[in-house]
This record gives C-alpha cells, structure tokens and sequence, in this order.
C-alpha cells in the first residue's frame, strides 16, 4: 500500500481525490463540536463555564503529540526506506503540528488562569509541551537553514527520532510527577470518566482537527508567513469581537453568548483557535489557487 503511494504522482491524483472529503469533514464536526461545546454541553459543577475551553484545548493538545508522532514515524520510514514521499509528508505536518502545539499552550493558560489562578506554572506536562514546540520550532529550521535537501532531511530525521522521547514523557507525566493536571479521564481502561454530554464535543472536535490535520498534511501545508497571519487576524477581528463581553451587551445573542465572568477566557481560546485555523486554511488555499493557475498557463502555452 505504501510503496503504491509513494510515487509522487500517484500520492498527487490521491490527494487531489480525498482532500476535498476529508476537507468536508473537518467543516461539518468543527461546526457540531463548537455549536454543542457552547450552547449544549453544560458547565462543571467546579469549574463552571470555563470548562468549555476543554473542547479547543484537548484536541489542540491531542493532534500536538499526534503530529510529532506522524512526523517521527515518517522519519522511521525515510530512513529505513529512503522515501522522499516520507520526508515530504513529515515536512508537511511541521507547521500544523507547531500551530497545534502553539493552540494547546494559549489554551491551557487561558484555562488555567480561572482554574488555577495563574497564566502559567512549571508544571511537568507544561514544561514538557513547551519542550515539545521548541522541537517543532527546530525541526522547521533545518529544513530552512541547510540548502542540501538530502542533508537537511538526514539531520530532520534524526532531531525528529530524538525528540520522540519527549512524547511519551508528555502523555505519562501525570503519572510520574505530581502536577496540576489531572490523570486521563478519556483513555481509560475502565471507561471515560466525562459525562457523553460534554464527551459528544469533544470527540466531534477531536474528529475535526484529525481531518484539518488530513487534509494540511494531503495538501501539503507551506510555512506560515507573518504577513499571511496578519491578514486572517484583521479579517477575523469582527468575529472575534462578537465574543468580546462589551459588545455582547449589544448583541441579541446575549443570552447564549453571556458566560459570565469566563467570558473574555472562552473568546480568547476561541478566538485564537479559529485565528490560527484560519491562517492554515488561508495559505494552503493560496498556494493551491497558485499552482492551479500555474498548470492553466502551463496548458495553454502548450
């Protein structure tokens, strides 16, 4: 399966054919999982409101390990098989991974601050994410730096196979050091501990970011620019604003959007979730758009 797959060509016309469902996937979850996380699922009876951040945090934090662990399994592959399909997949899911990484770390301080009472603590499994996208942040600079493409993927896949000893000191952190974070509640041999009401938007989340993840990885993300960022946050300012408290005062949504005093923590994980999405979205659409009137003009000058 995979050495059918591996001709560039081949991994092209299969793109080009899943990207759009997979694409519509995402779309169709990301919209239940955010309309159910909001308005359905109901508060914890401790941490209120601000337990919604939950449904952007978890599956930010999930598709975090996740891609580091795409990428080093990738680079498993490239070594012992020398595909360049491999290499280019693992580039691929750099960028999404670091934003992820990025989304799981604002998140979790925006939730931590009503939660904890602090933006940030040296926990063990903070300190670990944190190590996490300095990792990612590494990984993308020696494919920038080191012109050899073969040299930068040898030493890519090397610091990608290192760094894969920090995933499982991520996920079992908890369990090792005493922290703030609490053990699994989901992956549980005797069942998740979450109610299915507030289960059924974070799994619909969850789902939506794997097929986000698909579709950046099939399509094959390039690296964000400053310039392309600031764009998705000019134009998504108008509907960040609908969640800022002052203008809910005035919105006739009042009551569905009103969390009280968790509000400017939800728009904030929010709004920053759908900024960076957003972002990713925005520049592979570009590149996309680039080629496609490349391979027009290409067609009519032949």
């Amino acid at each position: 399966m995979f050495s059918r797959f591996s001709n560039p060509a081949k991994f092209e016309a299969l793109a080009k054919g899943v990207g759009p469902f997979v694409f519509g996937v995402f779309v169709v979850f990301a919209v239940i999982g955010v309309v159910m996380g909001l308005f359905f699922a109901p508060e914890d009876y401790q941490q209120g409101h601000s337990v919604r951040i939950m449904y952007v945090h978890v599956p930010a934090a999930w598709m975090a390990l996740a891609s580091y662990s795409f990428i080093a399994a990738m680079s498993l592959v490239g070594f012992i098989w020398r595909h360049n399909l491999a290499d280019m997949a693992a580039r691929s899911a750099a960028v999404p991974g670091a934003a992820f990484t990025a989304l799981a770390l604002f998140t979790g301080a925006v939730w931590g601050k009503p939660t904890w009472g602090a933006w940030w603590v040296w926990d063990a499994r903070l300190t670990s994410v944190l190590v996490l996208f300095f990792i990612y942040l590494g990984y993308m600079a020696i494919w920038k730096s080191v012109e050899d493409e073969a040299r930068a993927a040898r030493f890519a896949r090397i610091l990608a196979l290192v760094g894969a000893i920090n995933i499982p000191i991520i996920k079992f952190s908890v369990e090792w050091w005493n922290g703030l974070h609490q053990p699994a509640s989901i992956l549980r041999i005797d069942g998740p501990t979450i109610h299915v009401s507030m289960l059924m938007p974070l799994f619909a989340l969850i789902i939506a970011y794997m097929a986000l993840f698909g579709w950046l990885v099939l399509s094959g993300v390039p690296q964000i620019s400053s310039c392309g960022v600031w764009k998705i946050v000019i134009c998504a300012r108008p509907a960040v604003r609908l969640f800022n408290k002052r203008s809910l005062r005035k919105n006739p949504m009042n009551e569905l959007l009103d969390f009280g005093k968790y509000t400017p923590y939800i728009a904030a994980a929010y709004g920053a979730s759908a900024i960076v999405i957003a972002a990713m979205i925005y520049q592979r659409w570009k590149k996309l758009s680039k080629a496609r009137d490349l391979e027009q003009r290409n067609k009519q000058q032949s």
